[in-house]
């Protein structure tokens, strides 16, 4: 059916995308948080150490099929009042002027561009070695010619539903260089590195309208044609958003494959270091946060076969471990500090396969307190409430553990997926009217809040203070941040 635009009320279901890292996302939800349904379809790609790429035309194939299934279960006459999309930050690919990918996209992770990092960072822009800017500098390296244009993850995805080029919206263009808080990119510095006029798409705020779905698209995804289409944010923004930590102070922490720390703030939180980026939020306050390279990866990789549940039982018996591991998923850390030679590693022997993973998940959960220190040690707004999402929030006994180990409670909402962030978004758009987070507050439903057990953040301090000077030692971790962390090993994290 063709979308009319009755969607844009009440009644209306609103579709959230999250192109993710193994698999393409989709879920229908209505204003009050009801999940009508939902639809996945699996992503591969090709990692050979820092490389890591995906063929773009596979995320429009998977989006296809996952929002045929999300859709599928809908009530007949369902009008949907809008979708946004989000992506993994950083990701970035090159076009022709049709906008068809000239090559592979480079992911998130990818670490082929520290030599076009370094070149940025001369010239005046804080960038990290995986962000963005230095891959469309490699990309410009590796396929020059004219007529190129850079996309976002989403980007490729958003022109495909409406047909036209796409403008980016300012989260996902934050890596690529974009300064936030005059609203440009910085033209001087990027014609300083080489960036060709018209490389770079046009920017708006999330949440602004880019346009509808077409016909074409409607056929292909079983999107009505006309649904609005409104500019997303990354998937660690999404994932925020659906945890509903949008006031002052409070955090979202998402552990997936990797860990993303993600805050709300009036003001920007500096950093000198580049280490704690700043993301915008629709209304214009602040998002603050990092992305940290340790996470559930590192439990694949070590236990490809496993099934995490049966594992978690025999690693209760392990509460500390008896070794320390630091859970990189891919070499190089890029938050609680900067580390492009970060690698691994485990202190000690364990005894057996249960004590290293209770040593893989207490690590995840040292860094996680680590980076709210270090987020302390910058002066940002702890003081608000925590919440856990993404795939790691699904294992309770991992959930407390970290609240354990931080000291402090932790919200887990009954939907942990970046897509439902999307979906708020998307309702809080096309109103028009009204904050991101009253609209959010309706929509996302708290499953339970997980205590810290009495006692046991003191039973973790003394191996998490080992990991932290082992992390110094090492010349990763700057001293006056690992001293920092010892003045608050038994403290709650959220306490100022």
């Amino acid at each position: 059916m063709v979308n009319d635009g009755a969607g844009e009320g009440e009644g209306a279901g609103w579709l959230g995308v999250d192109l993710g890292t193994q698999s393409v996302r989709v879920l229908l939800v209505t204003a009050d948080g009801t999940v009508l349904g939902s639809g996945s379809a699996p992503l591969t790609g090709r990692r050979d150490g820092v490389r890591h790429e995906q063929d773009p035309l596979l995320w429009w194939a998977a989006l296809c099929d996952a929002s045929r299934a999300a859709l599928r279960s809908a009530p007949p006459g369902l009008p949907i009042g809008g979708l946004a999309v989000c992506g993994t930050s950083g990701t970035v690919l090159l076009t022709d002027g049709a906008g068809r990918p000239v090559g592979p996209a480079l992911m998130y992770d990818d670490g082929r561009a520290k030599t076009q990092a370094a070149r940025a960072r001369e010239a005046g822009l804080a960038v990290q070695d995986t962000w963005a800017l230095p891959k469309a500098l490699w990309l410009l390296d590796e396929y020059g010619g004219t007529s190129l244009r850079l996309m976002h993850q989403p980007d490729l995805v958003i022109s495909r539903l409406t047909g036209e080029p796409p403008r980016a919206d300012s989260s996902h263009a934050l890596k690529t260089g974009y300064d936030l808080e005059r609203d440009r990119w910085p033209e001087a510095a990027l014609a300083e590195l080489g960036v060709p006029d018209g490389l770079f798409p046009d920017v708006v705020r999330p949440g602004t309208r880019l346009g509808e779905v077409g016909p074409g698209a409607a056929d292909a995804t079983g999107i009505p044609a006309g649904t609005p289409v409104l500019a997303g944010m990354t998937d660690g923004c999404a994932a925020q958003i659906a945890s509903g930590a949008l006031r002052p102070g409070s955090w979202n922490s998402v552990l997936g494959t990797t860990l993303v720390l993600k805050g709300a703030a009036r003001d920007p939180v500096r950093d000198p270091t580049g280490v704690v980026y700043n993301h915008r939020a629709p209304d214009g306050t602040w998002l603050p946060g990092g992305a940290s390279s340790v996470g559930a990866g590192a439990l694949a990789a070590h236990f490809p076969q496993a099934d995490p549940a049966e594992m978690d039982a025999p690693a209760m018996a392990f509460e500390p471990s008896s070794v320390i591991a630091y859970p990189l998923v891919s070499p190089g850390e890029r938050f609680p500090f900067r580390a492009p030679r970060a690698t691994p590693f485990v202190l000690g022997d364990p005894a057996e396969d249960a004590d290293l993973w209770a040593a893989l998940l207490q690590g995840v959960g040292f860094t996680e307190r680590l980076c709210l220190d270090y987020l302390h040690h910058l002066g940002a707004p702890l003081d608000g409430p925590l919440t856990f999402t993404g795939g790691g929030a699904r294992s309770p006994y991992w959930n407390q553990l970290r609240a354990d180990i931080l000291g402090r409670p932790a919200r887990v909402p009954e939907q942990t997926e970046p897509a439902l962030g999307m979906a708020a978004l998307a309702a809080y758009g096309a109103s028009g009217t009204g904050a991101l987070a009253d609209v959010t507050e309706r929509m996302v439903r708290v499953r339970t809040v997980v205590e810290p057990r009495a006692g046991r953040t003191a039973a973790f301090a003394e191996p998490y203070a080992r990991l932290v000077d082992a992390l110094r030692d090492r010349g990763w971790l700057p001293a006056p941040v690992a001293a920092h962390a010892h003045g608050r090993l038994n403290r709650d994290t959220s306490t100022s």
